[in-house]
């Protein structure tokens, strides 16, 4: 524990020092015409990736990179993916084209971050909003998909610990009705290493695993919800069960019925 409190002290410093020495680069991204700022103003969350590899010994996996559709000028990949930690928001563009994420508006309030952000074109709205929100994320979403980016969605809203109860909304499933376009889930233990709300990083492998992509022909929202979420829960606990989470829930398929 000491060791780990340790490495986490000197990489919130570095990370800290990071956005200090990121000004420049934001002032410079908002010179870049968009279609090329992207990855400028993301700079900051990839230096913070691999700021955790190299002091807290956070690694990761990739599995199933063949299921990503191929990407279109078209159209872009519609994505689900679960979310426990910061870190997730900094995997995901590695993986993908310029996703634009669906986050709530109050990031882009944060000093140099939010600014940095708000230049990567994210799809930002008010969570209190209700169906004024929902009709953003699919006009928004319709739009970033139709000219080429994919979207990325978190199905619960925010980031949970792994031993919370998932709790997943309809936004991606009526963004995908809506767009005509099937939905790839993906599931990420990253809360096993960088929990919510925790000071202490540990280090580890964090595991991304990317699924086949879901069908929408035919189906409802509800319905759709349900599917993206057994796929996602399920191979969640089959993460915590192969590679261990000692903030995992302690359940076996009868208790828990996203495994059955």
């Amino acid at each position: 524990m000491p060791i780990a409190f340790l490495r986490s002290v000197i990489f919130q410093i570095a990370s800290y020092i990071a956005l200090i020495v990121y000004v420049p680069v934001m002032l410079i991204g908002w010179l870049i015409p968009a279609k090329r700022r992207y990855y400028v103003m993301f700079s900051y969350g990839f230096t913070v990736m691999w700021l955790a590899r190299l002091i807290v010994g956070l690694r990761w996996q990739v599995e199933g990179l063949h299921n990503l559709p191929k990407p279109s000028a078209g159209q872009g990949r519609l994505i689900a993916a679960k979310h426990q930690s910061t870190w997730d928001s900094m995997i995901l563009p590695t993986l993908l084209n310029q996703p634009a994420f669906i986050l709530k508006k109050e990031l882009l309030w944060i000093p140099i971050f939010g600014t940095g952000l708000a230049g990567m074109g994210p799809i930002a709205i008010d969570r209190k909003a209700g169906s004024k929100a929902l009709k953003i994320i699919i006009k928004e979403g319709k739009a970033q998909l139709a000219a080429g980016r994919d979207v990325i969605i978190f199905p619960e809203g925010t980031r949970y610990r792994p031993d919370a109860n998932p709790e997943y909304k309809i936004g991606a499933a009526m963004l995908a009705i809506q767009a005509h376009t099937e939905v790839t889930p993906i599931a990420i233990n990253s809360g096993c290493h960088w929990p919510k709300g925790q000071f202490i990083k540990s280090a580890g492998t964090i595991h991304v695993v990317i699924g086949p992509p879901i069908a929408v022909t035919g189906k409802r929202a509800d319905r759709l919800t349900e599917e993206i979420e057994h796929w996602i829960e399920t191979e969640q606990h089959k993460l915590y069960a192969q590679y261990g989470c000692k903030s995992a829930p302690k359940l076996n398929a009868k208790a828990n019925p996203n495994l059955s």
